[in-house]
């Protein structure tokens, strides 16, 4: 059944169709697990194609264009997030990122963290950890009022939350988090995975002080290749946890025995790096920054909320309501007597990939979806 949906406040609604060719995945599925993992837009499978051949014809003969990329990469995030490119640091993933901060921080007995219970594991388990060593927590819910959040940040050192939860879907608001942050001083941690690429975000204007996001959801990246930001004020106070050779200033010479630390980010980046996924995830994020994050923004809420509409039209219950000011591109629903594992099955063999995550059905649309898939896929569900 196609419902009938006001597309009228999407910024541009036929964005879809001036890119849907960079998008092969759309020939052979319906692809709705962006909060899982993205398929590759075309830009960042060619930049690592491109590489690819090149190290199998000539090896590292033109490793000069791969430090090139490295700084093309941290540009290319500086300009999505509004930061410097000497506060991104190349990080393996998400977890990485945030277990940087957890562990490189010099707590004391008695310090205390704001976290929330709806996170993923990886926002959740490194500040759990931190009980051993004598830290508290105080754990709140994601969509408590900010008044509550006011209230908790007084007197901690810490609040870790994520621009989009990756259940339900909220979507922080992260600009009044942030003042209430720096009102109390207290250091202000992003997990940006669920929203970065599909939502406009400005660590500035946020008052943020380190973000961690990987590059295979709504980055349309590859896996395994991510981004640290941590602003200048920060890096003094926190150590890197992992050291290798390239955390040091003078780590082109090999000679030399100086651990003073890099001057920006990067020492935060211990060894070798993912060079073909940093290929990748840069083309990935040149592309989203040539579309224009603020233009997929109100396509992905469309998209989203049409399928909210179209399956609790059809008996389904939502897990959350949504709203304007705090919706993303994630639905997760259900219905009694209904397996979300089976319901995943049943719209595999249609051909729609969804996902089955805590006894919800979990769907997250990217922009470049349809709104004749999105009906299809309503009419598809069991």
């Amino acid at each position: 059944m196609a419902v009938e949906f006001d597309n009228t406040s999407a910024a541009e609604p036929r964005l879809w169709e001036s890119y849907a060719h960079q998008f092969p995945v759309r020939d052979h599925l319906i692809y709705l697990n962006h909060a899982g993992v993205a398929p590759l837009c075309r830009p960042a499978a060619e930049a690592m194609k491109r590489l690819s051949d090149d190290c199998l014809n000539y090896g590292s003969l033109h490793y000069g264009e791969w430090l090139a990329t490295y700084d093309g990469l941290r540009k290319a995030a500086a300009l999505l997030i509004g930061s410097e490119p000497g506060e991104i640091a190349m990080v393996k993933n998400t977890s990485e990122g945030i277990a940087t901060i957890a562990m490189g921080l010099d707590w004391r007995p008695g310090d205390r963290i704001v976290g929330f219970r709806e996170e993923f594991p990886a926002n959740y388990f490194p500040w759990q950890r931190l009980e051993r060593k004598g830290i508290t927590t105080t754990w709140l819910s994601a969509s408590d009022p900010l008044d509550r959040i006011e209230e908790a940040c007084r007197g901690a050192r810490l609040l870790s939350i994520s621009f989009v939860q990756f259940l339900s879907g909220y979507r922080a608001p992260l600009k009044e988090i942030g003042e209430i942050c720096r009102r109390n001083n207290c250091i202000f941690m992003v997990d940006a995975i669920q929203g970065l690429g599909a939502f406009p975000l400005d660590v500035r204007e946020c008052n943020i002080d380190a973000l961690a996001a990987d590059g295979h959801k709504w980055l349309l990246g590859p896996e395994g290749c991510g981004l640290l930001y941590i602003n200048r004020a920060l890096q003094d106070r926190v150590e890197p946890v992992e050291f290798g050779w390239t955390n040091v200033a003078h780590y082109n010479d090999y000679a030399s025995r100086d651990t003073t630390l890099r001057d920006d980010a990067g020492r935060y980046e211990c060894g070798t790096l993912n060079t073909i996924g940093i290929y990748g995830l840069t083309a990935a994020i040149h592309f989203l920054l040539e579309v224009g994050v603020e233009r997929i923004a109100p396509e992905v809420r469309f998209l989203a909320d049409r399928l909210a509409a179209g399956a609790s039209a059809k008996g389904y219950e939502l897990l959350a309501e949504r709203r304007p000011e705090n919706s993303a591109g994630i639905v997760s629903f259900r219905k009694p007597g209904l397996k979300p594992e089976e319901a995943v099955r049943k719209l595999r063999t249609a051909g729609i990939i969804a996902a089955p995550r805590a006894g919800w059905i979990r769907v997250s649309p990217h922009f470049y979806i349809a709104p004749a898939e999105i009906d299809r896929v309503i009419d598809a569900l069991p």
